[in-house]
Protein backbone atom coordinates (compact mmCIF):
# COMPACT_ATOMS: atom_id res chain seq x y z
CA UNK A 1 0.00 0.00 0.00
CA UNK A 2 1.75 3.47 -0.83
CA UNK A 3 2.19 5.86 1.85
CA UNK A 4 -1.28 7.59 2.75
CA UNK A 5 -2.05 11.12 2.35
CA UNK A 6 -4.62 12.68 4.30
CA UNK A 7 -6.65 14.00 1.16
CA UNK A 8 -6.79 10.80 -0.67
CA UNK A 9 -6.76 9.05 2.62
CA UNK A 10 -10.22 10.65 3.70
CA UNK A 11 -11.81 10.35 0.09
CA UNK A 12 -10.63 6.39 0.11
CA UNK A 13 -12.57 6.00 3.11
CA UNK A 14 -15.64 7.98 2.10
CA UNK A 15 -15.73 5.75 -0.88
CA UNK A 16 -15.63 2.12 1.29
CA UNK A 17 -18.40 3.75 3.40
CA UNK A 18 -20.57 3.56 0.85
CA UNK A 19 -20.29 -0.28 0.46
CA UNK A 20 -21.12 -0.55 3.54
CA UNK A 21 -25.02 -0.91 4.43
CA UNK A 22 -25.92 1.57 6.74
CA UNK A 23 -25.84 -0.15 9.85
CA UNK A 24 -22.58 -1.65 9.32
CA UNK A 25 -21.48 2.37 8.98
CA UNK A 26 -22.95 3.28 12.01
CA UNK A 27 -21.41 0.43 13.97
CA UNK A 28 -18.03 1.35 12.80
CA UNK A 29 -18.37 4.75 13.06
CA UNK A 30 -19.54 4.86 16.66
CA UNK A 31 -17.64 6.29 19.53
CA UNK A 32 -14.38 7.49 17.59
CA UNK A 33 -15.28 11.39 16.27
CA UNK A 34 -14.62 13.27 19.05
CA UNK A 35 -12.56 16.51 20.18
CA UNK A 36 -9.95 15.83 22.71
CA UNK A 37 -8.73 19.07 23.41
CA UNK A 38 -8.04 19.90 27.26
CA UNK A 39 -11.21 22.16 28.25
CA UNK A 40 -13.51 22.27 31.76
CA UNK A 41 -16.43 19.70 31.59
CA UNK A 42 -17.39 19.33 35.17
CA UNK A 43 -18.75 15.04 34.74
CA UNK A 44 -20.80 13.81 36.83
CA UNK A 45 -20.44 10.18 37.52
CA UNK A 46 -24.13 8.29 36.51
CA UNK A 47 -26.84 8.48 38.94
CA UNK A 48 -27.07 4.21 38.25
CA UNK A 49 -23.62 4.45 40.19
CA UNK A 50 -22.98 2.88 43.37
CA UNK A 51 -23.39 5.75 46.39
CA UNK A 52 -19.66 4.84 47.97
CA UNK A 53 -17.57 6.01 50.89
CA UNK A 54 -14.43 4.51 49.04
CA UNK A 55 -14.60 1.18 51.70
CA UNK A 56 -13.95 -1.36 48.54
CA UNK A 57 -14.00 -4.37 50.78
CA UNK A 58 -18.27 -3.23 51.86
CA UNK A 59 -18.65 -2.32 48.48
CA UNK A 60 -17.83 -5.61 47.47
CA UNK A 61 -20.08 -7.47 50.39
CA UNK A 62 -22.84 -5.42 49.50
CA UNK A 63 -22.52 -6.12 45.74
CA UNK A 64 -22.56 -9.87 46.48
CA UNK A 65 -25.35 -9.93 49.14
CA UNK A 66 -27.44 -7.91 46.27
CA UNK A 67 -27.01 -10.63 43.90
CA UNK A 68 -24.08 -9.14 41.63
CA UNK A 69 -21.14 -10.66 40.54
CA UNK A 70 -18.80 -8.31 41.99
CA UNK A 71 -17.74 -5.29 41.53
CA UNK A 72 -16.30 -2.54 38.81
CA UNK A 73 -14.30 -0.15 39.98
CA UNK A 74 -14.40 3.05 37.83
CA UNK A 75 -11.30 5.24 36.99
CA UNK A 76 -11.97 9.32 35.83
CA UNK A 77 -11.68 12.77 36.36
CA UNK A 78 -13.99 15.42 35.69
CA UNK A 79 -12.58 16.58 32.57
CA UNK A 80 -11.46 13.98 30.59
CA UNK A 81 -12.83 13.84 27.14
CA UNK A 82 -12.74 10.54 26.84
CA UNK A 83 -14.54 9.90 29.73
CA UNK A 84 -17.38 12.04 28.51
CA UNK A 85 -17.44 9.59 25.45
CA UNK A 86 -17.79 6.84 27.73
CA UNK A 87 -20.73 8.40 29.68
CA UNK A 88 -22.76 9.94 26.46
CA UNK A 89 -21.77 7.20 23.89
CA UNK A 90 -21.77 4.14 25.79
CA UNK A 91 -23.49 4.26 29.00
CA UNK A 92 -26.59 5.83 27.02
CA UNK A 93 -26.92 2.50 25.18
CA UNK A 94 -29.38 0.16 27.35
CA UNK A 95 -27.96 -2.95 26.29
CA UNK A 96 -24.71 -1.99 28.32
CA UNK A 97 -26.01 0.23 31.16
CA UNK A 98 -28.15 -2.64 31.64
CA UNK A 99 -25.32 -5.34 31.40
CA UNK A 100 -23.10 -3.59 33.68
CA UNK A 101 -25.04 -2.52 36.28
CA UNK A 102 -26.74 -6.01 36.62
CA UNK A 103 -23.58 -7.61 36.99
CA UNK A 104 -21.91 -5.45 38.66
CA UNK A 105 -22.41 -2.91 40.90
CA UNK A 106 -20.29 0.27 39.80
CA UNK A 107 -18.18 2.57 42.07
CA UNK A 108 -16.17 5.75 40.75
CA UNK A 109 -12.74 7.06 41.90
CA UNK A 110 -11.23 10.66 41.13
CA UNK A 111 -7.55 9.33 39.80
CA UNK A 112 -6.42 13.15 40.90
CA UNK A 113 -9.03 12.84 44.35
CA UNK A 114 -7.33 13.17 47.73
CA UNK A 115 -10.71 11.56 49.54
CA UNK A 116 -9.36 8.12 51.27
CA UNK A 117 -9.90 4.89 49.90
CA UNK A 118 -9.75 1.11 51.37
CA UNK A 119 -8.73 -0.91 48.69
CA UNK A 120 -9.66 -4.64 48.43
CA UNK A 121 -6.39 -5.19 50.53
CA UNK A 122 -7.47 -3.50 53.34
CA UNK A 123 -4.69 -0.94 53.03
CA UNK A 124 -5.97 2.93 52.86
CA UNK A 125 -4.88 5.35 50.48
CA UNK A 126 -5.74 8.71 48.78
CA UNK A 127 -7.62 8.34 45.58
CA UNK A 128 -4.48 9.64 43.34
CA UNK A 129 -2.04 7.25 45.57
CA UNK A 130 -4.46 3.92 44.96
CA UNK A 131 -5.13 5.12 41.59
CA UNK A 132 -1.47 5.16 40.98
CA UNK A 133 -0.50 2.00 42.36
CA UNK A 134 -3.15 0.21 39.83
CA UNK A 135 -0.52 1.49 37.39
CA UNK A 136 -3.44 3.17 35.36
CA UNK A 137 -2.13 5.67 32.54
CA UNK A 138 -5.32 6.69 31.46
CA UNK A 139 -8.65 7.44 32.01
CA UNK A 140 -11.38 6.57 31.93
CA UNK A 141 -10.57 2.76 33.12
CA UNK A 142 -12.83 -0.04 34.70
CA UNK A 143 -11.71 -2.81 37.21
CA UNK A 144 -13.73 -5.58 37.04
CA UNK A 145 -13.77 -7.28 40.70
CA UNK A 146 -15.09 -10.98 40.96
CA UNK A 147 -16.74 -11.78 44.18
CA UNK A 148 -13.75 -12.79 45.87
CA UNK A 149 -12.26 -9.68 45.39
CA UNK A 150 -10.18 -11.33 42.37
CA UNK A 151 -9.34 -8.97 39.52
CA UNK A 152 -11.14 -10.37 36.63
CA UNK A 153 -10.10 -7.48 33.65
CA UNK A 154 -8.98 -4.03 33.19
CA UNK A 155 -10.00 -1.60 30.79
CA UNK A 156 -7.71 0.80 30.12
CA UNK A 157 -8.72 4.43 28.24
CA UNK A 158 -11.78 4.74 25.97
CA UNK A 159 -13.17 1.65 23.91
CA UNK A 160 -16.00 1.98 21.49
CA UNK A 161 -18.96 0.52 22.03
CA UNK A 162 -18.18 -2.54 19.64
CA UNK A 163 -15.24 -3.36 21.72
CA UNK A 164 -16.81 -2.13 24.97
CA UNK A 165 -19.50 -5.12 24.27
CA UNK A 166 -16.95 -7.50 24.00
CA UNK A 167 -15.53 -6.49 26.96
CA UNK A 168 -18.34 -6.92 28.79
CA UNK A 169 -19.46 -10.35 27.41
CA UNK A 170 -15.98 -11.30 28.34
CA UNK A 171 -15.86 -10.50 32.04
CA UNK A 172 -19.73 -11.50 32.91
CA UNK A 173 -19.08 -14.71 31.18
CA UNK A 174 -15.74 -15.43 33.02
CA UNK A 175 -13.82 -16.40 29.68
CA UNK A 176 -11.01 -15.08 31.61
CA UNK A 177 -11.16 -18.82 33.23
CA UNK A 178 -10.26 -20.29 29.49
CA UNK A 179 -8.23 -17.14 27.67
CA UNK A 180 -7.24 -13.94 27.60
CA UNK A 181 -8.91 -11.14 26.30
CA UNK A 182 -6.77 -11.07 23.41
CA UNK A 183 -7.53 -14.64 22.63
CA UNK A 184 -11.26 -14.08 23.21
CA UNK A 185 -11.34 -10.85 20.67
CA UNK A 186 -9.64 -12.99 18.17
CA UNK A 187 -12.28 -15.85 18.10
CA UNK A 188 -15.46 -13.59 18.41
CA UNK A 189 -16.87 -12.66 15.30
CA UNK A 190 -14.76 -9.26 14.49
CA UNK A 191 -17.35 -6.08 13.42
CA UNK A 192 -17.42 -4.55 10.15
CA UNK A 193 -13.92 -2.99 8.98
CA UNK A 194 -12.72 -1.22 5.85
CA UNK A 195 -11.88 -3.87 3.41
CA UNK A 196 -8.36 -2.45 2.46
CA UNK A 197 -5.27 -4.78 1.23
CA UNK A 198 -2.88 -4.00 3.53
CA UNK A 199 -1.88 -1.54 6.80
CA UNK A 200 -1.07 1.94 6.36
CA UNK A 201 2.86 2.74 5.13
CA UNK A 202 4.70 5.72 6.44
CA UNK A 203 7.64 7.29 5.88
CA UNK A 204 8.82 7.73 9.41
CA UNK A 205 8.76 3.76 10.12
CA UNK A 206 11.86 1.85 10.16
CA UNK A 207 12.39 -0.63 7.44
CA UNK A 208 12.94 -4.30 7.44
CA UNK A 209 15.29 -5.95 9.47
CA UNK A 210 13.85 -5.09 12.57
CA UNK A 211 16.66 -5.28 15.07
CA UNK A 212 15.10 -3.71 17.83
CA UNK A 213 17.51 -4.76 20.57
CA UNK A 214 18.72 -2.13 23.00
CA UNK A 215 19.48 -4.60 26.33
CA UNK A 216 23.16 -4.87 25.68
CA UNK A 217 24.14 -1.50 24.22
CA UNK A 218 21.35 1.49 25.19
CA UNK A 219 20.41 3.56 22.11
CA UNK A 220 20.39 7.08 21.26
CA UNK A 221 16.26 7.44 21.46
CA UNK A 222 12.88 5.90 23.08
CA UNK A 223 11.53 3.49 20.73
CA UNK A 224 7.80 3.42 20.16
CA UNK A 225 6.26 0.19 18.13
CA UNK A 226 2.44 0.01 16.41
CA UNK A 227 0.76 -2.75 16.53
CA UNK A 228 -1.51 -3.01 13.79
CA UNK A 229 -3.62 -4.83 11.47
CA UNK A 230 -5.06 -4.80 7.79
CA UNK A 231 -8.60 -3.71 7.33
CA UNK A 232 -8.37 -1.92 11.07
CA UNK A 233 -10.90 1.26 11.24
CA UNK A 234 -9.11 2.52 14.21
CA UNK A 235 -5.81 2.40 12.42
CA UNK A 236 -7.39 4.47 9.55
CA UNK A 237 -8.31 6.68 11.52
CA UNK A 238 -5.33 6.99 13.16
CA UNK A 239 -2.97 7.56 9.93
CA UNK A 240 -5.55 9.84 8.52
CA UNK A 241 -6.13 12.21 11.56
CA UNK A 242 -3.40 12.71 14.85
CA UNK A 243 -0.71 10.96 12.45
CA UNK A 244 -0.96 13.93 9.76
CA UNK A 245 -0.72 16.54 12.30
CA UNK A 246 3.21 18.33 12.28
CA UNK A 247 3.19 18.35 15.96
CA UNK A 248 2.51 14.76 16.56
CA UNK A 249 5.14 14.03 13.10
CA UNK A 250 8.15 16.31 14.75
CA UNK A 251 7.44 14.29 17.93
CA UNK A 252 7.79 10.92 16.32
CA UNK A 253 10.79 12.40 14.24
CA UNK A 254 12.61 12.43 17.94
CA UNK A 255 11.99 8.82 18.03
CA UNK A 256 12.70 5.64 16.83
CA UNK A 257 9.24 4.52 14.84
CA UNK A 258 8.52 0.65 13.60
CA UNK A 259 4.92 -0.92 12.22
CA UNK A 260 4.67 -4.29 13.10
CA UNK A 261 1.70 -6.21 11.23
CA UNK A 262 0.23 -8.01 14.98
CA UNK A 263 -0.81 -11.20 12.60
CA UNK A 264 2.23 -11.36 10.93
CA UNK A 265 4.39 -14.41 11.78
CA UNK A 266 6.83 -14.77 8.92
CA UNK A 267 8.68 -11.52 9.45
CA UNK A 268 12.29 -11.63 12.03
CA UNK A 269 12.28 -9.39 14.98
CA UNK A 270 14.88 -8.94 17.45
CA UNK A 271 12.66 -7.11 20.74
CA UNK A 272 13.83 -4.56 22.50
CA UNK A 273 15.16 -6.84 25.39
CA UNK A 274 17.08 -9.36 23.05
CA UNK A 275 14.38 -11.94 22.24
CA UNK A 276 13.90 -13.57 18.40
CA UNK A 277 10.55 -13.83 17.30
CA UNK A 278 7.75 -12.59 14.74
CA UNK A 279 5.07 -9.64 15.32
CA UNK A 280 2.51 -12.32 15.92
CA UNK A 281 4.40 -14.12 18.90
CA UNK A 282 5.72 -11.14 20.34
CA UNK A 283 2.26 -9.19 20.17
CA UNK A 284 0.31 -12.11 21.57
CA UNK A 285 3.32 -12.05 24.58
CA UNK A 286 2.59 -8.87 24.84
CA UNK A 287 -0.94 -9.22 25.50
CA UNK A 288 -1.91 -6.95 22.57
CA UNK A 289 -5.55 -7.16 22.35
CA UNK A 290 -6.56 -3.96 20.25
CA UNK A 291 -5.11 -2.50 17.13
CA UNK A 292 -3.80 0.33 16.51
CA UNK A 293 -1.34 -0.14 19.64
CA UNK A 294 1.57 1.92 20.31
CA UNK A 295 4.09 0.67 22.82
CA UNK A 296 7.18 2.58 23.61
CA UNK A 297 10.42 2.08 25.30
CA UNK A 298 13.01 3.51 26.28
CA UNK A 299 16.61 3.38 25.49
CA UNK A 300 17.71 0.70 27.58
CA UNK A 301 14.44 -1.42 25.99
CA UNK A 302 12.12 -0.90 29.08
CA UNK A 303 8.91 -0.59 28.16
CA UNK A 304 7.49 2.91 28.97
CA UNK A 305 3.81 3.08 28.54
CA UNK A 306 1.33 2.04 25.93
CA UNK A 307 -1.87 3.03 24.07
CA UNK A 308 -4.49 0.38 23.64
CA UNK A 309 -7.25 1.93 23.47
CA UNK A 310 -9.06 4.95 21.25
CA UNK A 311 -6.91 8.01 20.87
CA UNK A 312 -6.64 11.23 19.34
CA UNK A 313 -4.16 13.75 18.72
CA UNK A 314 -3.96 15.78 22.06
CA UNK A 315 -3.65 12.31 24.06
CA UNK A 316 -1.40 10.77 21.38
CA UNK A 317 0.77 14.47 21.68
CA UNK A 318 0.99 14.59 25.23
CA UNK A 319 2.18 10.95 25.71
CA UNK A 320 5.25 11.19 23.21
CA UNK A 321 5.85 14.51 25.64
CA UNK A 322 5.67 12.07 28.62
CA UNK A 323 7.94 10.11 26.87
CA UNK A 324 10.70 12.49 25.62
CA UNK A 325 10.92 15.10 28.20
CA UNK A 326 11.49 11.67 30.52
CA UNK A 327 8.31 12.34 32.60
CA UNK A 328 7.81 9.11 33.77
CA UNK A 329 10.90 9.03 36.06
CA UNK A 330 8.85 11.55 38.23
CA UNK A 331 5.43 10.74 37.80
CA UNK A 332 4.20 7.14 38.12
CA UNK A 333 1.65 7.42 35.97
CA UNK A 334 0.26 9.72 32.45
CA UNK A 335 -2.43 11.33 34.09
CA UNK A 336 -0.25 12.55 37.19
CA UNK A 337 2.41 13.93 35.00
CA UNK A 338 -0.25 15.51 32.93
CA UNK A 339 -1.73 17.39 35.52
CA UNK A 340 1.52 19.10 36.22
CA UNK A 341 1.61 20.29 33.05
CA UNK A 342 1.04 24.16 32.39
Amino acid sequence: MKPIGKPVAIASLLALLLCWPLWAQAEIEEGFDFDDAPRIIGLHTPDWFELSFLDLPEDLERAVERGKQGLAVYYGMDDCPYCEQLFEVNFEKEDIRAQLSDNFDVVAIDVLGNREVTGLDGEVRFEREYASEQRLNFTPSIAFYDADGERIHQMRGYYPPYRFRALLDYVTERHDREMSFRDYLDRADPPPKFDTDDINERDFFINEPYALDRSRIPAQRPLVVFFEREACHACDILHTEPLQEDEVLDRIALMDAVQLDAEDSDTPVLTPDGQRTNPRDWAAELDVHWAPTLIFFDEAGEEIIRIDSVVHLNRLRNVMDYVLTRGYEDYPTFERWRAQQP
